[in-house]
């Protein structure tokens, strides 16, 4: 897969300051956001996440004006990340490549259901980011089809539905949601 743009990546350039403290600054809050929105949902506090940043609720407030700015950030960064990994998995043989994109997708689900439930699905950054994961994932998902190693009665977007709703239940732990998710996978795997 060549190198390519997706237009979430856009959105994440345009946001992240330029000066480094001030970079630096928006990736810890980013990273602290993640972190609270998986253990607390879209509860968790803004002042949680300035504290686990090591910033000021200022410095929260100067890079995100609202919740829902800070919530579509991490959301844009997440699939942002994903869709970068998907270019880099694609040397991969096709099955491995697409199974360790959707592992990857498996566990972004995760601060996914946190950040939903404070943004509603027709917003901008919603749509800019579903393009991105079909342009990033859709091509794993079809060279994986071509070379007979996914089934060919299926689409990506059935895929994808799959692997959210495995996702969607309680796990006891990680270890626990990657078998799941393993035994989901053997049936999309052709010839099986």
């Amino acid at each position: 897969m060549p190198a390519q743009s997706f237009p979430v990546s856009e959105i994440v350039a345009a946001q992240r300051p330029n000066r480094k403290d001030a970079a630096r600054n928006y990736d810890a809050l980013l990273a602290a956001a993640r972190e609270a929105f998986t253990e607390h949902g879209s509860e968790a506090s803004l002042e949680d996440v300035s504290r686990r940043a090591g910033v000021g609720i200022g410095t929260l407030y100067r890079n995100f004006p609202t919740r829902r700015a800070l919530f579509e950030s991490v959301y844009a960064d997440e699939v942002n990340a994903l869709c970068r990994s998907a270019v880099e998995l694609a040397g991969l043989e096709p099955w491995k490549a697409l199974t360790a994109w959707l592992e990857r997708f498996a566990g972004y689900m995760v601060t996914k259901r946190a950040v939903r439930e404070a943004l509603e699905d027709e917003s901008e950054i919603f749509q800019a980011c579903r393009d991105s994961m079909y342009a990033a994932g859709g091509p794993l998902f079809e060279r994986a089809q071509r070379a007979g190693a996914a089934r060919a009665d299926m689409d990506f977007g059935d895929l994808l539905r799959l692997v959210a709703g495995v996702t969607a239940t309680a796990f006891t732990d990680d270890a626990q949601r990657d078998r799941v998710l393993a035994i989901a996978l053997d049936g999309v795997r052709a010839g099986r």
